[in-house]
Protein backbone atom coordinates (compact mmCIF):
# COMPACT_ATOMS: atom_id res chain seq x y z
CA UNK A 1 0.00 0.00 0.00
CA UNK A 2 0.97 3.41 -1.07
CA UNK A 3 2.46 5.68 1.90
CA UNK A 4 -0.22 8.58 2.17
CA UNK A 5 0.96 11.91 1.42
CA UNK A 6 1.60 14.34 4.17
CA UNK A 7 -1.58 16.88 3.48
CA UNK A 8 -3.79 13.70 3.81
CA UNK A 9 -2.38 13.05 6.91
CA UNK A 10 -2.50 16.46 7.76
CA UNK A 11 -6.40 16.81 6.53
CA UNK A 12 -7.25 13.45 8.48
CA UNK A 13 -5.44 15.00 11.92
CA UNK A 14 -7.84 18.26 11.25
CA UNK A 15 -10.65 16.39 10.45
CA UNK A 16 -9.99 14.77 13.89
CA UNK A 17 -9.88 17.81 16.05
CA UNK A 18 -12.51 19.71 14.66
CA UNK A 19 -14.74 16.63 15.61
CA UNK A 20 -13.35 16.81 19.13
CA UNK A 21 -13.53 20.09 18.94
CA UNK A 22 -16.93 20.26 18.10
CA UNK A 23 -18.05 17.60 20.84
CA UNK A 24 -16.22 19.75 23.57
CA UNK A 25 -17.74 22.71 22.59
CA UNK A 26 -21.47 21.07 22.27
CA UNK A 27 -20.98 20.34 25.97
CA UNK A 28 -19.36 23.21 27.22
CA UNK A 29 -22.13 25.34 25.64
CA UNK A 30 -25.17 22.76 26.64
CA UNK A 31 -26.94 24.91 29.33
CA UNK A 32 -26.71 28.16 27.09
CA UNK A 33 -28.64 26.31 24.47
CA UNK A 34 -30.18 24.68 26.40
CA UNK A 35 -31.69 28.12 28.38
CA UNK A 36 -31.79 29.68 24.54
CA UNK A 37 -31.18 27.15 21.78
CA UNK A 38 -31.84 30.37 19.33
CA UNK A 39 -30.56 32.96 20.63
CA UNK A 40 -27.01 31.75 22.50
CA UNK A 41 -24.78 28.70 20.27
CA UNK A 42 -22.05 27.53 19.63
CA UNK A 43 -19.70 26.77 16.11
CA UNK A 44 -15.92 26.67 15.11
CA UNK A 45 -14.24 28.79 12.02
CA UNK A 46 -10.64 27.66 10.51
CA UNK A 47 -7.67 29.94 9.79
CA UNK A 48 -4.54 29.95 9.22
CA UNK A 49 -4.22 29.28 12.90
CA UNK A 50 -6.27 26.19 12.51
CA UNK A 51 -10.18 25.90 14.01
CA UNK A 52 -11.45 28.38 16.93
CA UNK A 53 -14.34 27.91 18.35
CA UNK A 54 -16.93 30.61 19.14
CA UNK A 55 -19.74 31.72 20.56
CA UNK A 56 -22.73 33.71 18.86
CA UNK A 57 -25.45 36.26 20.64
CA UNK A 58 -28.42 36.31 17.67
CA UNK A 59 -31.20 39.17 19.37
CA UNK A 60 -34.32 37.86 18.92
CA UNK A 61 -36.88 37.96 15.86
CA UNK A 62 -34.53 38.84 13.71
CA UNK A 63 -36.22 39.30 10.63
CA UNK A 64 -35.61 37.97 6.93
CA UNK A 65 -35.26 41.31 5.40
CA UNK A 66 -33.46 43.22 8.11
CA UNK A 67 -29.72 43.48 8.60
CA UNK A 68 -28.27 44.05 11.86
CA UNK A 69 -24.64 44.99 13.17
CA UNK A 70 -21.94 42.65 14.09
CA UNK A 71 -20.09 43.03 17.22
CA UNK A 72 -16.38 41.21 17.92
CA UNK A 73 -15.85 40.57 21.53
CA UNK A 74 -12.50 39.36 22.92
CA UNK A 75 -12.32 37.62 25.74
CA UNK A 76 -8.44 38.29 27.94
CA UNK A 77 -6.45 36.06 29.48
CA UNK A 78 -7.55 33.32 31.91
CA UNK A 79 -10.91 34.02 30.01
CA UNK A 80 -12.88 31.99 27.48
CA UNK A 81 -15.98 33.15 25.51
CA UNK A 82 -18.63 32.46 27.96
CA UNK A 83 -17.16 34.70 30.72
CA UNK A 84 -16.57 37.71 28.99
CA UNK A 85 -20.06 37.67 27.87
CA UNK A 86 -21.03 37.06 31.66
CA UNK A 87 -18.72 39.64 33.33
CA UNK A 88 -19.20 42.20 30.15
CA UNK A 89 -23.31 41.63 29.92
CA UNK A 90 -22.78 42.57 26.71
CA UNK A 91 -25.79 40.42 25.09
CA UNK A 92 -28.12 42.13 27.55
CA UNK A 93 -27.26 45.11 25.57
CA UNK A 94 -27.41 43.21 22.20
CA UNK A 95 -31.16 42.24 23.20
CA UNK A 96 -32.47 45.84 23.84
CA UNK A 97 -30.41 47.43 20.54
CA UNK A 98 -30.20 44.77 18.57
CA UNK A 99 -26.96 43.55 17.25
CA UNK A 100 -25.04 40.55 16.91
CA UNK A 101 -22.24 39.70 19.39
CA UNK A 102 -19.36 37.01 18.34
CA UNK A 103 -17.05 35.72 20.67
CA UNK A 104 -14.30 34.36 19.04
CA UNK A 105 -12.15 31.62 21.78
CA UNK A 106 -8.52 31.17 21.74
CA UNK A 107 -7.57 27.50 21.96
CA UNK A 108 -5.30 26.38 25.12
CA UNK A 109 -2.87 24.19 23.20
CA UNK A 110 -2.23 27.51 21.68
CA UNK A 111 -1.87 29.15 24.80
CA UNK A 112 -1.96 27.56 28.11
CA UNK A 113 -3.59 31.13 29.95
CA UNK A 114 -6.36 31.01 26.82
CA UNK A 115 -4.30 35.28 25.74
CA UNK A 116 -4.76 35.53 22.45
CA UNK A 117 -0.77 35.40 21.18
CA UNK A 118 -1.33 39.71 19.68
CA UNK A 119 2.47 40.71 19.95
CA UNK A 120 3.93 37.49 18.38
CA UNK A 121 4.23 39.19 14.92
CA UNK A 122 7.78 38.23 14.32
CA UNK A 123 7.31 34.64 13.92
CA UNK A 124 3.61 35.19 12.53
CA UNK A 125 1.68 33.55 15.25
CA UNK A 126 -0.12 36.95 15.54
CA UNK A 127 -1.05 36.91 12.23
CA UNK A 128 -2.23 33.58 12.07
CA UNK A 129 -4.44 33.83 14.92
CA UNK A 130 -5.79 37.22 13.19
CA UNK A 131 -7.05 35.37 10.10
CA UNK A 132 -8.12 32.76 11.98
CA UNK A 133 -10.65 35.74 13.81
CA UNK A 134 -11.34 36.91 10.32
CA UNK A 135 -12.83 33.69 9.38
CA UNK A 136 -15.20 33.76 12.17
CA UNK A 137 -16.33 36.90 11.46
CA UNK A 138 -16.61 36.19 7.91
CA UNK A 139 -18.86 32.49 8.16
CA UNK A 140 -21.08 34.59 10.72
CA UNK A 141 -21.67 37.28 7.62
CA UNK A 142 -22.07 34.81 5.33
CA UNK A 143 -24.54 32.98 7.21
CA UNK A 144 -26.34 35.58 9.45
CA UNK A 145 -28.43 38.71 9.01
CA UNK A 146 -25.42 41.14 9.14
CA UNK A 147 -24.64 44.24 8.01
CA UNK A 148 -21.20 44.69 6.63
CA UNK A 149 -20.70 47.99 6.79
CA UNK A 150 -21.67 48.02 10.29
CA UNK A 151 -18.62 45.49 12.28
CA UNK A 152 -17.34 47.02 15.32
CA UNK A 153 -14.47 45.47 17.23
CA UNK A 154 -13.86 45.49 21.29
CA UNK A 155 -11.45 43.42 23.80
CA UNK A 156 -10.13 43.11 26.97
CA UNK A 157 -6.38 42.79 27.98
CA UNK A 158 -4.80 40.65 25.32
CA UNK A 159 -7.85 40.75 23.54
CA UNK A 160 -7.43 44.36 23.08
CA UNK A 161 -4.40 44.35 21.51
CA UNK A 162 -5.37 41.61 19.10
CA UNK A 163 -8.76 44.00 18.01
CA UNK A 164 -6.11 46.73 17.64
CA UNK A 165 -4.11 44.57 15.48
CA UNK A 166 -7.08 43.56 13.85
CA UNK A 167 -8.19 46.90 12.74
CA UNK A 168 -4.47 47.91 12.53
CA UNK A 169 -4.35 45.57 9.48
CA UNK A 170 -7.80 45.92 8.25
CA UNK A 171 -9.14 49.45 9.05
CA UNK A 172 -11.40 49.22 5.92
CA UNK A 173 -13.79 46.11 7.82
CA UNK A 174 -14.35 47.77 10.75
CA UNK A 175 -15.90 51.21 11.69
CA UNK A 176 -14.44 51.27 15.15
CA UNK A 177 -12.64 49.83 17.82
CA UNK A 178 -12.74 49.64 21.66
CA UNK A 179 -9.67 48.35 23.60
CA UNK A 180 -10.20 47.94 27.89
CA UNK A 181 -6.74 47.93 29.29
CA UNK A 182 -4.77 46.88 26.30
CA UNK A 183 -1.70 47.65 24.90
CA UNK A 184 -0.91 50.07 22.35
CA UNK A 185 -0.88 48.90 18.94
CA UNK A 186 3.52 48.66 17.51
CA UNK A 187 4.74 48.57 20.75
CA UNK A 188 5.28 45.05 21.14
CA UNK A 189 6.54 42.13 18.84
CA UNK A 190 7.66 39.28 21.27
CA UNK A 191 6.54 37.73 24.55
CA UNK A 192 9.85 39.66 26.37
CA UNK A 193 8.58 42.98 24.57
CA UNK A 194 5.11 42.58 25.89
CA UNK A 195 6.18 41.98 29.37
CA UNK A 196 7.90 45.20 28.85
CA UNK A 197 5.09 47.15 27.84
CA UNK A 198 2.84 45.81 30.63
CA UNK A 199 5.42 47.01 33.51
CA UNK A 200 5.28 50.43 31.29
CA UNK A 201 8.61 50.44 30.41
CA UNK A 202 9.36 52.84 27.50
CA UNK A 203 10.23 51.02 23.80
CA UNK A 204 11.06 52.30 20.19
CA UNK A 205 7.05 51.14 18.60
CA UNK A 206 7.15 50.26 15.17
CA UNK A 207 5.69 52.83 12.70
CA UNK A 208 1.49 51.96 11.72
CA UNK A 209 0.79 50.91 8.42
CA UNK A 210 -0.08 54.07 6.47
CA UNK A 211 -4.01 54.45 5.60
CA UNK A 212 -4.98 54.56 2.07
CA UNK A 213 -6.83 57.57 0.82
CA UNK A 214 -9.80 55.44 -0.20
CA UNK A 215 -10.07 54.24 3.45
CA UNK A 216 -11.17 56.00 6.90
CA UNK A 217 -9.22 54.79 9.93
CA UNK A 218 -12.35 53.17 12.14
CA UNK A 219 -12.26 55.04 15.42
CA UNK A 220 -11.06 54.31 18.88
CA UNK A 221 -12.39 53.86 22.07
CA UNK A 222 -9.52 53.20 24.85
CA UNK A 223 -11.00 52.42 28.37
CA UNK A 224 -8.05 51.65 31.07
CA UNK A 225 -7.82 51.91 34.82
CA UNK A 226 -5.64 53.91 37.01
CA UNK A 227 -5.01 51.52 39.64
CA UNK A 228 -4.26 48.50 36.84
CA UNK A 229 -1.48 46.54 38.37
CA UNK A 230 -1.00 44.33 35.17
CA UNK A 231 -1.09 46.13 32.05
CA UNK A 232 0.23 49.82 33.27
CA UNK A 233 -1.90 52.79 33.07
CA UNK A 234 0.40 54.65 30.53
CA UNK A 235 -0.47 51.92 28.23
CA UNK A 236 -4.05 53.37 27.70
CA UNK A 237 -2.64 56.91 27.38
CA UNK A 238 -0.05 55.37 24.37
CA UNK A 239 -2.65 53.96 22.76
CA UNK A 240 -5.13 56.68 22.32
CA UNK A 241 -2.21 59.06 21.03
CA UNK A 242 -0.80 56.39 18.76
CA UNK A 243 -4.01 56.18 16.98
CA UNK A 244 -4.80 59.74 16.55
CA UNK A 245 -0.92 60.50 15.43
CA UNK A 246 -1.93 58.01 12.50
CA UNK A 247 -3.77 61.08 10.97
CA UNK A 248 -2.62 64.16 12.53
CA UNK A 249 -5.40 64.38 15.22
CA UNK A 250 -5.24 66.62 18.26
CA UNK A 251 -5.80 65.64 21.67
CA UNK A 252 -8.99 68.31 23.43
CA UNK A 253 -8.52 69.50 26.97
CA UNK A 254 -9.44 66.84 29.47
CA UNK A 255 -12.67 66.33 31.34
CA UNK A 256 -13.71 64.76 34.32
CA UNK A 257 -17.01 62.89 34.73
CA UNK A 258 -18.73 60.58 37.78
CA UNK A 259 -22.05 59.28 37.70
CA UNK A 260 -23.59 58.58 41.23
CA UNK A 261 -21.47 56.28 42.99
CA UNK A 262 -19.50 54.91 40.22
CA UNK A 263 -15.84 55.53 39.58
CA UNK A 264 -15.03 59.18 38.12
CA UNK A 265 -13.31 59.06 35.02
CA UNK A 266 -11.19 61.35 33.17
CA UNK A 267 -12.13 61.63 28.97
CA UNK A 268 -9.84 63.10 26.56
CA UNK A 269 -10.93 63.31 22.49
CA UNK A 270 -8.64 63.34 20.05
CA UNK A 271 -9.66 64.99 16.91
CA UNK A 272 -9.64 65.47 13.53
CA UNK A 273 -11.23 68.04 11.18
CA UNK A 274 -13.97 67.61 13.60
CA UNK A 275 -14.02 64.06 14.11
CA UNK A 276 -13.39 62.04 16.70
CA UNK A 277 -10.45 59.55 16.03
CA UNK A 278 -9.42 58.54 19.33
CA UNK A 279 -11.26 58.56 23.15
CA UNK A 280 -9.31 57.93 25.99
CA UNK A 281 -11.28 57.30 28.97
CA UNK A 282 -8.96 56.97 32.06
CA UNK A 283 -10.78 55.31 35.06
CA UNK A 284 -9.60 56.16 38.53
CA UNK A 285 -9.32 53.27 41.40
CA UNK A 286 -10.44 50.86 38.54
CA UNK A 287 -7.72 47.90 38.83
CA UNK A 288 -7.69 45.00 35.39
CA UNK A 289 -11.10 44.31 35.09
CA UNK A 290 -14.08 44.94 32.99
CA UNK A 291 -15.41 48.44 34.06
CA UNK A 292 -18.80 48.56 35.24
CA UNK A 293 -18.91 44.31 34.80
CA UNK A 294 -21.08 42.47 36.49
CA UNK A 295 -20.35 41.17 40.57
CA UNK A 296 -19.04 37.81 41.13
CA UNK A 297 -17.10 37.12 38.09
CA UNK A 298 -12.86 37.96 37.53
CA UNK A 299 -11.53 40.53 35.96
CA UNK A 300 -14.62 42.27 36.04
CA UNK A 301 -15.36 45.15 38.57
CA UNK A 302 -19.15 46.37 39.13
CA UNK A 303 -18.70 49.60 40.81
CA UNK A 304 -16.77 51.00 37.80
CA UNK A 305 -18.59 53.33 34.78
CA UNK A 306 -20.32 50.75 32.46
CA UNK A 307 -18.05 49.72 29.78
CA UNK A 308 -20.48 47.74 27.78
CA UNK A 309 -22.42 51.05 28.15
CA UNK A 310 -19.89 53.25 26.51
CA UNK A 311 -18.54 50.93 24.03
CA UNK A 312 -22.03 50.65 22.45
CA UNK A 313 -22.91 54.02 22.47
CA UNK A 314 -19.59 55.08 20.98
CA UNK A 315 -19.82 51.93 18.51
CA UNK A 316 -23.62 52.83 17.95
CA UNK A 317 -22.41 56.67 16.47
CA UNK A 318 -19.76 55.43 14.29
CA UNK A 319 -22.08 53.45 12.50
CA UNK A 320 -24.42 56.02 12.36
CA UNK A 321 -21.83 57.92 10.18
CA UNK A 322 -22.58 54.85 7.91
CA UNK A 323 -25.95 56.10 6.49
CA UNK A 324 -24.84 59.58 7.07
Amino acid sequence: MAKRSRSTIWSKALEHTLKAMTRTAVRAGTKAIKDSPTNWSVGIAVGTAGPRRYRLYKPPGVRRNEKLPLLVMLHGCGQDAEALAASSRMNQIAARERFFVLYPEQDRLSNMQGCWNWYDTRTGRAQAEENSINAAIEKICLSQAVDRNRIALAGISAGAGMAVLLATHHPERFKAIAMHSGIAPGVAHSSASAIKAMFGQSATPSPLPPIAPDVRLPALLVIHGASDHVVAPSNGAEAAMRWGERVSAKASKPRTVQRGARYASTITDYRSKGRIIATLCEVSRLGHAWSGGAAGHAYSDPKGPDASRMIWAFVAKQFARVNA
